[in-house]
């Protein structure tokens, strides 16, 4: 399975979007699962289900900064603006907001995250998401490692 597909399948298992990438990075980043899982948590929704960066991209960040952790400030900053220009010019956008209502989904800001149903991952375009963000992460880091 490619690390897309496997941020796809773990969006459709039940966690988050920021979960999701990260987790598809895990055998690379050197950090136990659990840790990873707890640490990303707070991003999805667009950093707690307030709607702003998507938690795919946000997650991608934390999987730069984990992969490269021998390069500065500078160069992690400019391999997570190139995941960002890379994953708006694929999706129109990085706002989790933007991205949900542009899917036709209502993109509520705050509140108690939405029970997981069939319906739930029919209307999302959350889990193809996690998949062009784990590519995207995927080409940046065998193009700099």
């Amino acid at each position: 399975m490619t690390r897309s597909e496997q941020a796809r399948q773990n969006f459709l298992s039940g966690y988050n979007c920021a979960q999701a990438v990260v987790l598809a990075f895990s055998d690379l980043l050197g950090v136990p699962e659990d840790t990873l899982k707890a640490a990303v948590l707070p991003l999805g929704g667009g950093l707690a289900r307030l709607r702003e960066t998507c938690g795919t991209v946000s997650g991608g960040a934390v999987c730069l900064g984990l992969l490269f952790p021998e390069k500065g400030k500078a160069e992690i900053y400019a391999l997570v603006r190139e995941l960002a220009q890379r994953f708006r010019e694929e999706n129109g956008s990085y706002n989790c907001g933007e991205l949900l209502s542009r899917a036709g989904v209502a993109a509520e800001r705050g509140g108690d995250p939405q029970e997981r149903t069939a319906d739930y991952y029919r209307k999302r375009p959350c889990p193809e998401l996690a998949a062009r963000a784990a590519a995207i992460i995927e080409d940046i880091y065998l193009k700099n490692k």
